[in-house]
């Protein structure tokens, strides 16, 4: 804890007073030695801090302030703005939040929708053009995906590494993720698995089709359950070639699948995801 800490502490908790004792600690945490360096908006994770950091920054903020945060406060209020509001709106000890009783009676009910599927199909109403219409949704191989299509082809189907067919059925612009919007960095997106990339969009259109701002669900007890396997996308962790190689465990596990969604939305109940081999097919 920086020195000048304790002696604010000792006076207030007033929102001046928190900010100050968080930048210090960031800043301590970080390494920086004038806390002014901060960048408040910035998210603990873009500053540099990894799991061990923020628990260590939990631990030193616990102490400044006097009373221990809840393990989970860093990653609900991950930017020392929000941070510093939450502390100077709840200046007291998180008492656990009761949790929802099941309902062995309340049944499963359909109220958004938000999809992707070969024949350019983004939308649920789009996915009824095409059943309606009779549309055949497959295609030649794209070329937007880096494959060498020369290569990648060949008439012997049993030619070891190539396909005896030149036709597929192929998502329209899957390389058009707008990571920044979901607070993930280039770097970090070029190493996901896409099925990571697409649960991530198409979850956040199913509550907008639902009529449900997204971002309203915050701190709530709702639960993701994500059915997929395992695509190969990603090469393995000695097989980087050091652009993004500190991703490549959470870009390739499609266990974290579930967990990206309740991280971007700040969902609290369980995040789940099930390899169900073929039969999952994004679910």
């Amino acid at each position: 804890m920086a020195a000048g800490s304790a002696a604010v502490v000792g006076e207030s908790l007033s929102g001046v007073d928190l900010h100050a004792i968080v930048r210090a600690e960031v800043a301590a945490v970080l390494g920086y030695s004038d806390p002014s360096a901060v960048d408040d908006e910035r998210s603990f994770r873009d500053l540099g801090l990894d799991s061990l950091g923020m628990v260590e920054l939990r631990d030193r903020i616990s102490v400044a302030i006097g009373w221990e945060l809840p393990p989970g406060t860093l990653f609900s209020y991950p930017t020392t703005a929000a941070l510093v509001t939450h502390l100077a709106d709840d200046p007291e000890p998180a008492v656990p939040r009761p949790t929802s009783a099941a309902d062995d009676d309340d049944p499963v009910v359909i109220v958004g929708m938000g999809c992707r599927y070969p024949g350019g199909v983004s939308s649920p109403e789009d996915l009824w053009d095409v059943v309606a219409g009779g549309v055949d949704a497959i295609s030649e191989f794209p070329a937007d995906r880096g494959w060498d299509l020369a290569a990648l082809f060949d008439e012997d189907p049993d030619h070891h590494g190539s396909s005896y067919t030149r036709f597929g059925g192929f998502l329209d612009d899957v390389g058009s993720f707008d990571a920044g919007f979901f607070g993930i960095s280039p770097r970090e997106a070029l190493a996901m698995d896409p099925q990571q990339r697409l649960l991530l969009q198409v979850s956040w259109e199913a509550l907008e089709h639902a009529g449900i701002d997204p971002l309203s669900l915050k701190g709530s007890d709702t639960g993701v359950f994500v059915g997929a396997t395992d695509s190969g996308y990603t090469p393995r962790m000695h097989e980087g070639d050091g652009t993004a190689d500190g991703y490549l465990l959470t870009g390739g596990a499609i266990s974290v699948a579930s967990g990206r969604i309740a991280y971007v939305l700040g969902l609290q109940g369980p995040a789940l995801t099930v390899d169900t081999a073929c039969s999952s097919s994004l679910v």
